[in-house]
């Protein structure tokens, strides 16, 4: 089911209006979402999986369930202990082991799109997000008129918390997380920042509430221990949701000295640093589990982990760190990395957990991230087969998915058009476009009425802001004295 299916699916169930906004009803989008008719459109999820939402928990005469959902930042699809990789990950390797595992979970290519793509329920392309991340010179953020999933559970009754890693607006406070629905925010409000320093650029970035914190030590671990802390500290009266966003192993690769030591064999100095920063990610969430267990919370909290897209395989990508060497992400059999719409760059490493309601095993059909917001916020949740996804699509081209063919389109010149049968080639190494001539129209046709109704990218608005509009950088006048006529 397509993003715009499961909108108007939600719409269907409220009188058969759209899920946008409509003046004539007075029907909005959040009206529909807190509607008792939502539906769960997580396709191909265990029922259980797929009515989690706090209240079909409470129709059930259960207590409304905690959510804890993790999202890693730039992590490789192979680089878990469950998919195979030398990195340890015990506390993720038994949530895997106990929980299920996705074998087609997708997310946006890069990691503002895919956050806000998982709060907001819809593609970006809907408000702009499509293209890029937001920059730290970007003065724009995720649309303030979009109703996010912080918002929707504390209208729940969720106590809502963000630690980590925001990126969906940074330049004016109202696009800050206290302003978007959550109760308590602590951590980083751009896109990378030195993992020691706290910094961007040279600017501090490291806030609790709306105030900037000084504070020492390696950011991944204290993201950790403050996810700790806010389940120690929590009302049981209330559920928790609690979003915990690591900003490993984004670059720049960096890690405390110990957990350094811990890798002292691997001999590439940038995979030994990734491989470290994932132990610290890792290790954070042993202790997150260790306090939900000390507060009798575990069996009532289901979580959810992923990363926000595949690993970095290209410089490109690599964010505003020079990096030197090799860049050391696996991402599997799948073809390239971040920032591309080939599976290397959406298909991600993901599981769900939640003892005793979510059995053992793997989810095989497809997922997308937009699908989590309406599994969480939905009140009667049935699976619903998911038969499509839309990867991206923005000024510069796009990539769709139907069944197992696969269209990835770029269309600046010079155009390059590729399909692939997924099922036969989960690797993307053979392009049949030549052979398929009818199926590449149509799904040209679709991407293009996809970029008819989508927003502009506010990355390219913004760019052209500072190319044209902005002050002209004037040398210093006193320079001028040494300059002759």
């Amino acid at each position: 089911m397509s993003e715009l299916q499961a909108n108007n699916a939600r719409a269907n169930a409220c009188g058969g209006k759209t899920a946008e906004a409509d003046p004539e009803v007075g029907l909005t989008r959040r009206d529909i979402l807190m509607s008792s008719a939502a539906i769960a459109v997580a396709a191909g999820l265990p029922a259980s999986l797929a009515a989690l939402a706090p209240n079909a928990a409470q129709a059930a005469g259960a207590t409304a369930p905690n959510i804890v959902y993790i999202i890693a930042d730039d992590l490789g699809w192979g680089d878990v202990g469950f998919r195979g990789s030398d990195i340890n990950t015990p506390n993720l390797d038994r949530l895997a082991a106990t929980g299920v595992t996705f074998d087609q979970f997708y997310t946006q290519p890069m990691c503002t799109p895919t956050r806000a793509a998982f709060l907001t329920g819809r593609y970006p392309l809907r408000y702009g997000l499509q293209t890029g991340v937001i920059p730290s010179p970007g003065s724009y953020g995720l649309a303030l008129d979009e109703y996010l999933l912080s918002q929707v559970m504390k209208d729940a009754g969720y106590r809502t918390a963000l630690v980590g890693k925001w990126h969906l607006g940074h330049a004016k406070p109202e696009y800050w997380p206290k302003q978007r629905g959550f109760d308590t925010f602590y951590g980083a409000l751009v896109g990378e920042i030195d993992h020691f320093k706290h910094a961007s650029h040279g600017v501090k970035d490291w806030y609790r509430g709306n105030r900037p914190l000084e504070e020492t030590g390696f950011d991944n671990t204290l993201i950790g221990d403050e996810a700790a802390r806010v389940v120690e500290s929590h009302d049981p009266s209330s559920p928790l949701f609690l979003y915990l966003a690591f900003t490993a192993p984004h670059t720049p690769f960096q890690a405390p000295d110990d957990y350094l030591e811990r890798y002292k064999h691997i001999a590439d100095k940038n995979r030994r640093a990734y491989a470290a920063m994932i132990s610290v990610l890792d290790d954070g969430i042993g202790k997150l589990l260790a306090s939900l267990e000390k507060r009798g919370m575990r069996d009532n909290t289901m979580i959810v982990f992923h990363s926000d897209n595949g690993g970095v395989t290209s410089s490109l990508f690599a964010g505003d760190s020079k990096v030197s060497g090799g860049l050391p992400a696996d991402n599997g059999p799948y073809r390239d990395g971040k920032g591309t719409l080939y599976e290397g760059g959406t298909r991600v490493v993901a599981l769900a957990n939640w003892p005793k309601k979510i059995k053992p095993g793997k989810v095989a059909g497809m997922v997308h991230v937009v699908d989590m917001y309406p599994t969480l916020a939905a009140s009667e949740g049935k699976p619903t087969p998911r038969t499509e996804v839309v990867y991206n699509v923005d000024p510069m081209g796009g990539a769709v998915r139907r069944d197992n063919w696969k269209l990835v389109w770029k269309a600046t010149l010079p155009q390059k058009v590729e399909l692939f049968d997924l099922g036969a080639d989960p690797s993307e190494a053979h392009d049949v476009s030549a052979d398929y001539a009818d199926r590449v129209r149509d799904f040209q046709d679709w991407i293009t009425s996809l970029a008819v109704e989508m927003d502009q990218p506010l990355l390219l608005m913004d760019a052209a802001r500072l190319t044209f509009y902005a002050a002209p950088v004037v040398a210093d006048p006193s320079t001028l004295f040494n300059i002759g006529d």
